[in-house]
Order: structure tokens, then C-alpha cells, then sequence
């Protein structure tokens, strides 16, 4: 393998903590849940983005780049990392988010202003249909643009998940987690975890929470996972061949679908936020976690096992959220 010869660039602060969640754990009858807590990343205001970036953005000043464009939903947690990180490298960029301009901004789209990036709103496009046009706008402009992925989820952003896996091992201090449960949406943080499970011979079953139920018209969405697994395991010299057989995949819990909040989100963030003091956010780890309190209570996953719950950040969105949220889980409940 060859992960130590592909440039980075240094962009948040690792490690980030791994912390036990005792009373969310006691609430549910166990089993014993464990955080990842990549919501601590350092990155305007963090998020698992920010380890994909300092692989994919060290890429772009290595082909002497000064422009990078990204797209995302209008709440994108990858916009906001995006935007940060340029700012931080004295890069321009360019967001692409869908959806029309909303009267005010607020949550992730707030940061993405005062991080001074150009925002070009495209309607129903939230996956970067509409880049190309804007590449070729910036080149005939005189500026030398970088295409970062939806979600930062190519192989480079891939890689730096079997860094979090290395990274991991050093933190567990022998304790081995039966299922590792995080929010899948545009794969590369899926892929990542696989290829490092592979590499350190982990036995933990690998849980991603599917969070849209929209598909890749050209590639469905288990297909593109597997394929970009393949395709890293081949930038880093590693012969493995995984198949989307193999990989676990849940969309029992995408409700009515990328970004509209339900009442399994609701409980999962107030429970998250009344008994351990931490913020889940309403499209990404706050699905995740509902799908994990589901998985506890039918039984799915027992009450002897040891579960970590990967958090890849997301809360500021909670602020554009707030006519949603709903705070009915009571402290007698609790």
C-alpha cells in the first residue's frame, strides 16, 4: 500500500475524541454506545469533510490551482468545510447549492457567506449538474479551477477514512466494537471505512444509514459505493476486490427523504442532546442516530454488544431547522 506517499495538506485537528455515551446507553437498556466524535474536526465548526479535504485540496495546490468548486444541498455540511478550507488555503470558491436563495441566510449557508465564497443556486440540481458550466466560465475567466466532489467522495477523500480507521485503532486501547453505525449519503466516507476495516482486519460489522432516497440516475447508489472502494484500493496498490454483496447498506430510515425532518429525528437529537450534551444534526447524524436507537430496540443489535457511532458532524443546520425541531421528549421520559 501507498497511503503515506499521497500528499495532504493540513486543515483540522486529529485526533478527534472518541467518548463513551453512558447515559444514552442506560436510557436504551444498552448495549454500550461509543462516539466518534469527527463533529470536532476544527473546521468551521467541524465535520468529517474536513479529513477528505486535506487530501482532496492538497491535490489542487499541487496542480497549482487558485479556484475551487464544489456543490451541495442549500445546508451542505461539505459546502461549509469547502468554503472554509479555500478561505484558509487563499483559494476562491465556488458553491453550487440548490434550491433559490432564501430571503435570509441562516445555519450552514450563514458561514458560507461570511467565508466570502461565490454562490450560484441552481434549482433542483443539489449534485453538481450544472459544474461544468461553471468550469468552463472560470477558465475562459483566467482562473485555474478544481472540480471537489459531491460530498468530497472520490478516491482521495476515500483514503482518509482508513487514516480515521488507523487513527481509531490507536484510541480504542483493546476494546473491539461490534458494529460501527454512521451516516451514509455520498459514499466516500463509506468506502473509506471499509477499505480500513479491511486493512486492520477489524471484525466489527459496518453499518451506513442511507439518508436520501434520491439515486444517481447514471450509477444506483450501492453500485457507486462498491465502485469506489475498488477504484481507492487501486490508487493506494492494495489487491482486494469488494462486492456491494457484501456491504451493508440500510434505507429502513430515510422517512420522506434528504433533508425533511420526521419524528425519529426529532427524538434521536433531543435525546442525544438531553442526556450527553451533544448536537446531532437534522439530515445526517441525526437519521443515523434514529436508526441506531431503532436498531437497539427491535432487537437487532443486542444489548451485550459494544457499538460506536460515528458522528460526521452537521450541527449548524440545526439553526435553519428550528420551526421543525421538536423538544417534546420530556425529563420524565428520560
Amino acid at each position: 500500500m501507498h497511503i503515506k506517499h499521497i500528499e495532504k495538506t493540513s486543515l483540522g485537528f486529529f485526533p478527534t475524541p472518541l467518548v463513551e455515551l453512558s447515559r444514552l446507553s442506560h436510557f436504551l437498556g444498552g448495549p454500550k454506545i461509543f462516539m466518534k466524535r469527527d463533529d470536532l474536526t476544527g473546521l468551521a465548526l467541524g465535520g468529517n469533510k474536513t479529513r477528505k479535504l486535506e487530501y482532496i485540496l492538497a491535490d489542487a495546490l499541487k496542480q497549482g490551482c487558485d479556484t475551487v468548486i464544489t456543490a451541495g444541498a442549500a445546508q451542505s455540511n461539505h459546502c461549509r468545510q469547502t468554503a472554509a478550507a479555500a478561505a484558509k488555503l487563499n483559494m476562491a470558491c465556488h458553491l453550487l447549492l440548490g434550491g433559490e436563495a432564501p430571503p435570509k441566510a441562516q445555519g450552514n449557508l450563514l458561514l458560507d457567506h461570511i467565508f466570502d465564497c461565490h454562490i450560484h443556486w441552481t434549482g433542483t440540481n443539489r449534485k453538481g449538474e450544472d459544474i461544468a458550466r461553471i468550469f468552463s466560465q472560470l477558465k475562459a475567466a483566467g482562473k485555474k479551477p478544481y472540480l471537489v466532489p459531491y460530498g468530497g467522495s472520490n478516491e482521495l477523500g476515500a483514503v482518509s477514512f482508513i487514516d480515521a480507521i488507523a487513527e481509531l485503532q490507536e484510541q480504542k486501547k483493546g476494546r473491539e466494537f461490534s458494529h460501527v453505525v454512521f451516516a451514509s449519503s455520498s459514499g466516500g466516507t463509506h468506502a473509506g471505512l471499509i477499505l480500513g476495516k479491511h486493512i486492520y482486519n477489524k471484525a466489527f460489522e459496518l453499518v451506513g444509514i442511507n439518508i436520501d432516497k434520491e439515486t444517481n440516475a447514471a450509477l444506483p447508489f450501492e453500485q457507486l459505493i462498491t465502485q469506489l472502494v475498488n477504484n481507492t484500493a487501486k490508487l493506494i496498490g492494495l489487491d482486494y476486490s469488494f462486492s456491494k454483496d457484501d456491504l451493508i447498506l440500510n434505507s429502513d430510515y430515510v422517512g420522506d427523504g434528504y433533508g425533511v425532518l420526521g419524528p425519529q429525528e426529532n427524538e434521536a437529537i433531543a435525546l442525544t442532546a438531553k442526556l450527553e450534551g451533544i448536537l446531532l444534526d437534522p439530515v445526517y447524524t441525526g437519521r443515523a442516530m434514529a436508526g441506531l436507537i431503532h436498531l437497539i430496540r427491535s432487537g437487532k443489535i443486542g444489548k451485550s454488544d459494544e457499538v460506536l457511532f460515528w458522528h460526521t458532524g452537521g450541527a449548524p443546520s440545526l439553526f435553519a431547522y428550528a420551526d421543525a425541531l421538536d423538544f417534546s421528549v420530556s425529563d420524565t421520559e428520560i
